[in-house]
């Protein structure tokens, strides 16, 4: 196994001196806003609408769903094409879509917020695979760890500023001029990732057909069994889906309307639910890289503790006995979701060759979105049963003991795949 020796670079540092890096991280910053406008107002015009969990565990299976059933396409997309130009044009359509969600006005026309979401999701599924896909393309390998856990941690801090700003306007004006807001924020972003100096490193030419494009498919699969440390890997954002983000995404919405409600249909509350969220998701991963750096053990012993921190937090939440005892435990749970999928992402940045990283995290965000499918469906109706939240809470929290055991027994017998960018130049000079 390789053992990395390169001096990281800071924060501060990869700014002031990588302008690729500048414009992809100024373009998120501004594309994030909106997103974060979208998930609550979209939430929140459901449940106020519909009064219904199921309905609104519905809109979060949709959510998912869509971009699991693209992730065949993505992977390939994301290693045949400029990957640049895929982030530009998955934006600018998702600009247009969400302006549709103005014309739901009536809960027989809830079925267009569905139809709506799937394809604004499905775009979301080719552009996570090219966005994870470009940061090595742009940086050296000494930046790559910073890059990934800034652009995550922002990932973090727009979730808490974007949830909370997006929270008041839907409690205070309604979530209509939210949904306006969100299709601009998609704009702008495109306009500054535009001037992001970029080159594709892919190789230009080749069969382009779909028969070539299922092949490609297949060997990214088949990379995958024959990595079988690279594959346990990307099963963490399954976990992640299945046992957090699915549950509380779902548990959230009904705490806010049912428990604590503040604003139109407990808008202003799952606002600040979503900022401990995002401030928790946004502090675990600096922490975690700060502790473990690039080495490869201390990252996955990190994301061990990750599971036991998602695991408190959860316990903490279903005590239900104030906003701000939620908001605590929602803190702890972003702390160790936070930790589980930042240092997973650099794991797999370390190890996946170029060739081929499209096609894996494609795979990996697959596994995310079809478990967060699952379990939010499922929260939902079970929220609305005799379990509850706080006992949709509890169940999930026992069963991260399961992962937390799976995952620690890996790091000390399995087989480690090798670090490829030791042994790699750096892909593209910024």
């Amino acid at each position: 196994m390789a053992v990395s020796t390169r001096q990281t670079v800071g924060y501060l540092e990869l700014l002031r001196t990588n302008r690729a890096f500048r414009f992809l991280w100024s373009g998120q910053i501004i594309s994030l806003l909106g997103d974060w406008f979208n998930l609550i107002a979209s939430a929140t015009l459901i449940a106020t609408l519909t009064q219904s969990g199921a309905a609104v565990g519905g809109l979060f299976v949709v959510r998912m769903l869509a971009p699991f059933l693209m992730s065949p396409i993505a992977g390939v997309i994301a290693d045949r094409y400029n990957r640049k130009f895929i982030v530009m044009a998955t934006d600018i359509s998702r600009g247009f879509i969400v302006m549709g969600f103005i014309f739901v006005q009536e809960p027989e026309q809830v079925w267009i917020v569905y139809v709506l979401t799937a394809i604004q999701s499905a775009l979301q599924g080719v552009f996570f695979p090219a966005w994870n896909s470009i940061l090595p393309d742009i940086t050296k390998p000494e930046e790559l760890g910073a890059a990934n856990a800034l652009s995550s941690a922002t990932w973090s801090v727009m979730l808490a500023f974007g949830a909370a700003l997006g929270g008041f306007v839907s409690g205070i004006v309604g979530v209509y001029p939210a949904f306006i807001i969100d299709g601009f924020t998609f704009f702008a972003s495109v306009a500054i990732i535009s001037r992001m100096p970029y080159t594709s490193t892919l190789e230009s030419g080749g069969d382009k057909s779909v028969m070539a494009g299922l092949r490609q498919y297949v060997d990214g699969l088949n990379y995958l069994r024959h990595h079988v440390d690279t594959f346990a890997i990307t099963l963490h954002k399954g976990m992640i889906g299945l046992l957090i983000v699915g549950v509380f995404q779902v548990v959230q919405v009904a705490i806010a309307e049912r428990y604590f409600p503040i604003g139109e249909g407990g808008s202003i509350s799952l606002g600040v639910i979503y900022v401990a969220v995002g401030i928790g998701t946004g502090i675990g991963p600096i922490i975690g890289r700060w502790w473990a750096g690039d080495n490869d053990f201390h990252l996955r012993m990190t994301i061990a503790m990750g599971y036991i921190c998602a695991l408190v937090g959860f316990f903490i939440t279903a005590s239900l006995i104030s906003l701000e005892v939620v908001f605590i435990g929602a803190l702890l749970r972003g702390v160790g979701g936070g930790i589980i999928w930042v240092l997973g992402t650099q794991l797999l940045l370390q190890i996946v060759p170029n060739e081929v990283r499209g096609r894996v995290f494609s795979t990996e965000f697959a596994f995310n979105t079809i478990m967060t499918a699952i379990s939010s469906g499922t929260v939902g109706v079970l929220v609305d049963g005799s379990l509850g939240a706080d006992g949709v809470l509890i169940i999930s929290a026992v069963a991260m003991v399961i992962p937390f055991i799976f995952w620690t027994l890996w790091i000390f017998f399995g087989k480690r795949d090798d670090i490829m960018l030791e042994e790699q130049p750096a892909l593209a000079q910024p």
